[in-house]
C-alpha cells in the first residue's frame, strides 16, 4: 500500500473520461451525464449485498445484546454518518445513544468545512475512548478514499477494544487496505467531478447506510410489514403518519384511530397491539416486552394462547 499521503492512485481521485468537458456541456448534457454516471452506485450496491447483508446481522445482533452502533467519518463521509444517526430516534423511536455519529470536528463540521481535522488518528482513537466504546458495540469507519486517518485512527482503537469494526470504501483494497472485521467496498469510479467524492461516492455511502440501518431496525423489531410501527409521535406530520397506519393496520374510522392511539400513549405499536388482544395498555406493553418489543411475535404469542 502506498503512503496515505499520496493519493494520486486513488480510484477516488482519477480522472473520469466521460467528463473531461464538463464545463463545455449544456445543463441538460450535464444532467445526462450525471444521471448516466450514477446508474454505477446501483452496480456498486449489488456488489457489495453479501457485504451489506453480514453488515446487518452482525450490528443487530449486537444491538440485541446491549451495544451500540457507531458511524465515524469526516467531511462527507462523517456528515453522512451523522444524518444517519439522527434519522433513527424519529424513525424507528430508538434511544439518542443507541446509534451514533462521530465526526471529525464535532458538531461544527456539521456546516463548515474542516476537512483539516481528519489528518490526526489519534484524534479518532480519543473519540472512541471518549464515548466509551466495548466489545458490545458495533464502529463503521466510513472513508470514500479509505485513507483518512480520523477513521483508521479510530477503527484501530476500537479493535483493540474488542468492538466489532466495519469499513466503507469507494475504492479497491489492493489501493488501500483497514484491518477491520468487515470490509465493504463500494466501487463507483472516478467522479465527474474529479475527487469531488460528495458526488457519486457520497450517494452510494448514503444507500449503503440506509440499507444497514434499516435492515437493523427491521431486525430488531422496529418494523411491522413495511410500516414504521415505532414512529416516535412528535409532530402533526407523524401524527397523521401514526393515524393513518392505525387505520390501514385495523378496521378504525380516524376518530377511534385517534382515541386508540392516545390510550396507547401515542404508541402505534402498543396501540395495534391492544386493538387485535383486547388487552389493556399495560399486558400489552408486558407482552411486547416478553417478546423484546417485536410486534408480530407478541401477536403471533397472543393468538397461540387462546
Amino acid at each position: 500500500m502506498k503512503n496515505l499521503e499520496e493519493r494520486g492512485h486513488l480510484l477516488t481521485e482519477q480522472i473520469n473520461p466521460n467528463s473531461q468537458n464538463l464545463d463545455q456541456l449544456s445543463s441538460l448534457e450535464l444532467v445526462d451525464l450525471f444521471n448516466r454516471e450514477d446508474a454505477q452506485t446501483l452496480v456498486a450496491i449489488a456488489s457489495a449485498r453479501t457485504e451489506l447483508a453480514q453488515a446487518i446481522n452482525t450490528t443487530a445482533s449486537a444491538l440485541s445484546q446491549g451495544g451500540r452502533l457507531f458511524y465515524i467519518g469526516a467531511g462527507t463521509s462523517g456528515r453522512l454518518g451523522v444524518l444517519d444517526a439522527a434519522e433513527c430516534p424519529p424513525t424507528f423511536c430508538t434511544p439518542p445513544d443507541l446509534v451514533q455519529g462521530i465526526i471529525a470536528g464535532g458538531a461544527g463540521a456539521l456546516i463548515r468545512s474542516s476537512e483539516d481535522l481528519e489528518d490526526k488518528d489519534e484524534d479518532g482513537a480519543n473519540a472512541i475512548a471518549q464515548r466509551h466504546i466495548t466489545n458490545l458495540d458495533v464502529v463503521v469507519g466510513i472513508s470514500a478514499g479509505g485513507t483518512t486517518p480520523f477513521v483508521h485512527g479510530a477503527i484501530q482503537s476500537a479493535r483493540g477494544r474488542g468492538a466489532t469494526t466495519i469499513l466503507i470504501a469507494c475504492v479497491p483494497a489492493e489501493q488501500v487496505s483497514i484491518e477491520a472485521d468487515l470490509d465493504i467496498r463500494l466501487i463507483v469510479g472516478p467522479e465527474v467531478l474529479a475527487g469531488s467524492t460528495r458526488l457519486k461516492a457520497g450517494t452510494v455511502t448514503k444507500m449503503a447506510l440506509n440499507i444497514i440501518s434499516t435492515g437493523v431496525m427491521v431486525q430488531l423489531g422496529k418494523v411491522y410489514g413495511n410500516r414504521m410501527v415505532d414512529v416516535a409521535v412528535t409532530n402533526k406530520k407523524l401524527r397523521d403518519r401514526a393515524l393513518r397506519m392505525l387505520q390501514d393496520l385495523t378496521d378504525l374510522n380516524r376518530e377511534d384511530a385517534s382515541y386508540l392511539l392516545e390510550q396507547s400513549g401515542r404508541s402505534v405499536k402498543l396501540a395495534l397491539l391492544m386493538h387485535w388482544t383486547g388487552l389493556e395498555r399495560e399486558q400489552s406493553a408486558s407482552l411486547l416486552a416478553e417478546h423484546h418489543g417485536n410486534l408480530r411475535a407478541a401477536v403471533s404469542s397472543y393468538q397461540k394462547q387462546e
